[in-house]
């Protein structure tokens, strides 16, 4: 690995502007059916409870997914090559990334890429504790957008992207094959994406996932309209709502909602909104997939589905994908 040019990492900032989560969460808020961006959870706190979520009993993607890792990790370092500049976008604590660093071959760099900063850079100091030869280079962005790669002292063999935990789910079709092809783009010709996604099975199995018994998951919902209340100058009454995960068996994906608890009206940034007793806010959505869809999904963003690894009972799934024609 070759030696870091610095005691601690340095931040690439490119975190959107406050105006952005302004326009965005009001503009949901308009709809008729109201929405929040899922990606506003991760906040420092938002961040934190993510993590808690990942260690609970009825959450088993966290868990599924490191057991196919650790099972597989060889061939995915294999498949991804040596000298290679590792990037991942919506990093967070970087649990999964250290089992592949620690497998791959002379790494030219880390990129962990994400939209909490202060959550990105104690992932990073300690990443750079951990392994004090590696160049890692935290940018602070919505991965959402395009954002540059930085430079590294040496120069990678090809740009790897890794994009775990089933992330993509929480992009409807057309904006999952859009982020797919924007990572296309990022990694390059010669580039290769590992990616892990959730597999269809049981609803019972994903409402549990999603509505765990401890109210972790519930918090960490509410959490969003903390969020709001702080930088937003909103004053949701968070004990007037209610966490609740549906399966929408018609899309194949998992919704969680804030449910409103009786008439109210609720204001932010000056602006006022009416809600009935029972009306729900979309806050999330998480996309489950089959190898099938998940292999006409990639071929549309110019990505080849090249091997796919799956735990024993078909929950999960990770992936090396391609660009086409290298």
């Amino acid at each position: 690995m070759p030696s870091s040019p610095a005691l601690s990492p340095i931040l690439r900032d490119h975190h959107p502007e406050p105006d952005a989560m302004q326009e965005e969460v009001l503009a949901g808020l308009r709809a008729s059916q109201k929405t929040l961006p899922c990606k506003y959870f991760y906040d420092e706190p938002g961040s934190r409870l993510f993590d808690a979520i990942c260690e609970l009993p009825e959450y088993y993607l966290t868990r599924t997914e490191l057991a196919i890792m650790q099972a597989h990790v060889g061939e995915m370092a294999k498949a991804i090559g040596p000298r290679v500049l590792l990037v991942e976008p919506g990093s967070g604590s970087s649990l999964k990334t250290r089992l592949l660093l620690d497998h791959l071959r002379w790494p030219v760099g880390y990129v962990p890429v994400d939209i909490s900063r202060i959550h990105l850079l104690e992932a990073a100091e300690r990443l750079l504790g951990l392994y004090p030869e590696l160049e890692v280079l935290p940018v602070c962005a919505d991965f959402n957008q395009p954002f540059e790669l930085p430079e590294t002292v040496l120069e990678p063999r090809r740009v790897a992207v890794y994009f775990p935990g089933s992330t993509l789910g929480n992009f409807g079709p057309a904006d999952a094959a859009r982020l797919l092809d924007q990572l296309r783009r990022l990694m390059g010709p010669g580039g290769v994406l590992l990616l892990g996604v959730d597999l269809r099975k049981d609803p019972t199995v994903l409402q549990r996932a999603y509505d765990d018994a401890a109210g972790v998951t519930r918090d960490f919902n509410l959490n969003l309209l903390a969020r709001i209340n702080r930088e937003l100058t909103g004053n949701f009454d968070l004990k007037r709502f209610r966490h609740r995960a549906i399966y929408n068996e018609a899309e194949g994906c998992i919704e969680m909602h804030l449910v409103s608890v009786g008439r109210q009206v609720v204001q932010v940034a000056g602006e006022r909104f009416g809600l009935h007793d029972g009306e729900h806010i979309l806050s999330e959505r998480s996309h489950k997939y089959t190898v099938e869809g998940l292999t006409a999904l990639a071929q549309k963003a110019g990505l080849l589905l090249e091997r796919q690894w799956l735990d024993e009972r078909g929950y999960f799934c990770v992936a090396t994908l391609r660009p086409k024609h290298t």
